[in-house]
């Protein structure tokens, strides 16, 4: 859902789950948001609020409206190997911290690179930390976890595991945006598996001619086998096509995005909802409602930290603060004057 500060009116998206969903997987939801209390990054989705009431929880995530990684590089005209240099630079840093901290993020794709705001500029940001992990919290990483065709090797065959797994995720990625399919595909599951754990990949003709020597050396010490031998985020980002000059200036956009709009078509339902044209609206809203907002005196008291739902959702209960261990609630979950954030009626994001 799409929200809006009252005392700043600035927008953020919120998250909400049914606690009954979680019966049985409330460890996973514990998990990404201990996982994200700990993380402060300028290319991570960062976690700016938690409520409570007794039938969902709300987590309120900053918003990032710019879209997703394919999506972009498709409406793009002009795409060449140093913009995806600069893309995956910017995850690698942003791995790297997580790593840095002891945390693995164990799910690297491109949906869950989005970019921050529509403009051309716009810093890469990653989210969903549901599979995430702390190392040194529990048991050895053994579980077998991720999205086909990004999960490294050594997960798929059931071995302990560690960070590696995210650098190979990271090469999977940067092999995409650079032809626009993946390395590894086959609709028989089984025989997929069996090419990620012989590391079975190729840089096919004609669409691997015009990319530089450098960012396939680049991928192939990503996607080693061998995850001792594979490069950490630290080497990767010193590799010559990250760090130097050596990614080309060549326009690649016609035969990558062709590649991607082949090879990664939408749903439908995925395309139900724009993020960009409802904080639009959001935003038209607030300049037509600012003389109003002005002449309101009371702020909220951190104890009155609830949302104003859409009529028709409103809660069973008060919401509780979640992050300033407050137990005081308000009676009325349609309480305009006290509630901290207020939901946008139609949206869903």
């Amino acid at each position: 859902m799409l929200a809006e500060e009252k005392r700043t009116r600035k927008l953020v998206a919120i998250k909400c789950i049914v606690k009954k969903a979680l019966e049985g997987k409330g460890s996973s939801i514990e998990n990404e948001i201990a996982v994200l209390h700990k993380i402060k990054h300028a290319n991570i989705v960062s976690l700016e609020d938690i409520f409570e009431s007794k039938s969902h929880l709300y987590l309120v995530m900053q918003l990032v409206s710019g879209g997703e990684l394919f999506d972009r590089i498709v409406e793009k005209g002009f795409y060449t190997e140093k913009d995806a240099s600069k893309l995956i630079q910017q995850i690698l840093d942003a791995v790297k911290y997580l790593h840095d901290m002891g945390i693995v993020h164990r799910d690297l794709k491109p949906e869950n690179l989005l970019y921050y705001s529509m403009d051309e500029d716009s810093k890469i940001m990653i989210s969903d930390f549901g599979l995430s992990k702390i190392e040194g919290s529990g048991s050895v990483m053994s579980t077998a976890c991720g999205t086909p065709g990004y999960v490294a090797p050594e997960v798929l065959a059931q071995k302990p595991y560690s960070k590696a797994v995210d650098c190979w995720s990271i090469g999977v990625i940067a092999y995409i945006l650079l032809c626009g399919y993946p390395p590894f595909y086959d609709e028989n599951d089984a025989k997929l598996f069996e090419q990620i754990l012989k590391a079975e990949y190729e840089f096919d003709s004609p669409y691997w001619d015009d990319i530089s020597d450098s960012a396939k050396d680049f991928i192939v010490h990503l996607m080693e086998k061998d995850p001792s031998q594979r490069y950490t985020c630290e080497q990767a980002l010193q590799h010559p096509w990250i760090a130097g000059d050596t990614a080309l200036d060549k326009n690649i956009h016609e035969s990558v995005s062709a590649q991607i709009k082949k090879n990664f078509a939408k749903s439908k339902w995925k395309q139900a909802f724009n993020a960009t044209a409802v904080v639009r609206h959001m935003r038209r809203l607030q300049l037509g409602t600012s003389q109003e907002g002005q002449m309101q005196s009371t702020l909220p008291s951190p104890c009155h930290g609830h949302l104003l739902l859409p009529e028709g959702q409103e809660e069973e209960s008060s919401l509780r603060r979640e992050s300033s261990g407050c137990s005081e609630g308000v009676s009325d979950g349609n309480d305009i004057q006290n509630c901290t954030y207020h939901v946008h009626p139609t949206s869903q994001v």
